[in-house]
């Protein structure tokens, strides 16, 4: 295989990993804890948190921040999780490439 062969091949693979990263940018993703819910952006921006406050007293404050807390994280896995699972076959090998 030319050089110029192996150039052309590997301009096609950026293309397709940057479309898939791309179209994992645009899902939504949601994560749950109790009674909260939070919806994330592939790119790891929150769209949304729901409270679902007729399960809670006043007096739960801190136990809804930390939920808020782990509803956060679990979206971030799942996001992390997609993006291994479409842009693995790309990244194979290398490391620090997304």
């Amino acid at each position: 295989m030319n050089i110029q062969a192996m150039m052309k091949q590997a301009q096609k693979l950026q293309k397709e990993m940057m479309e898939t990263k791309n179209n994992i940018e645009k899902n939504i993703y949601e994560g749950k804890s109790s009674f909260i819910t939070v919806e994330m952006t592939g790119d790891k921006k929150i769209k949304k948190i729901k409270i679902d406050t007729d399960k809670i007293e006043k007096d739960e404050i801190e136990l809804i921040e930390d939920m808020i807390c782990l509803a956060v994280n679990s979206a971030i896995d799942k996001i992390n999780k997609d993006l291994d699972d479409k842009m693995g076959k790309y990244t194979q090998g290398f490391t620090g490439l997304l």
